[in-house]
């Protein structure tokens, strides 16, 4: 009788420093450990002239007046695992999502980059032809130029007023606004 009051005083000791998870899972060897050494100091204490040489933890459950609160720890535990593992599906989901909209936006970024600059590689060469043609031809180039920014510009103007450089006056211009209802 002693031997079972020492032994239910121990384990009622060492479970109580412990939580539930750890006496029903990953804590039981310590337990059972921890049991046994301080059983045996106990049993030496009283020179009983016994040796304790295992402690093993069978069947392990709460009392049944703790069952109702076990089962709600139990289903706490299982709700709090559900909601992590929802936490990284949505942040396996969001991450690969960003970085893809991330990647895209860089390469859209460095496309754009490089149209710019062989946009301007191509202007400038553009220039540099038409400067040696310049040098070449500046007569035949200037009127060149001109004559292509005229067919570039004149189609898109509404109305064209063509005004001889020898007219002595601008009086003939009154009459524009008369000329404008006419041509419509």
């Amino acid at each position: 009788m002693a031997l079972r009051d020492i032994s239910e005083s121990v384990m009622r000791e060492v479970v109580g420093d412990r939580t539930v998870d750890e006496v029903l899972t990953i804590g039981r060897q310590e337990v059972e450990a921890n049991a046994q050494a301080k059983m045996q100091e106990v049993v030496n204490l009283y020179q009983m002239g016994l040796r304790i040489d295992q402690v093993q933890l069978k069947n392990v459950n709460p009392p049944k007046s703790m069952h109702a609160s076990f089962d709600e720890v139990n289903e706490a535990q299982q709700e709090r695992e559900r909601m992590i593992n929802v936490a990284r599906g949505e942040y396996n989901k969001a991450i690969p999502k960003a970085k893809g909209t991330a990647d895209r936006a860089i390469q859209a970024a460095e496309g754009y980059t490089t149209q710019r600059v062989n946009q301007a590689e191509g202007d400038t060469a553009k220039f540099d032809a038409l400067l040696a043609e310049y040098v070449k031809a500046p007569g035949v180039t200037k009127r060149r130029l001109y004559l292509e920014a005229m067919s570039s510009v004149l189609p898109k103007a509404r109305t064209k007023v063509v005004i001889d450089d020898k007219a002595a006056s601008v009086l003939p211009l009154l009459q524009l606004n008369a000329a404008k209802g006419a041509e419509r």
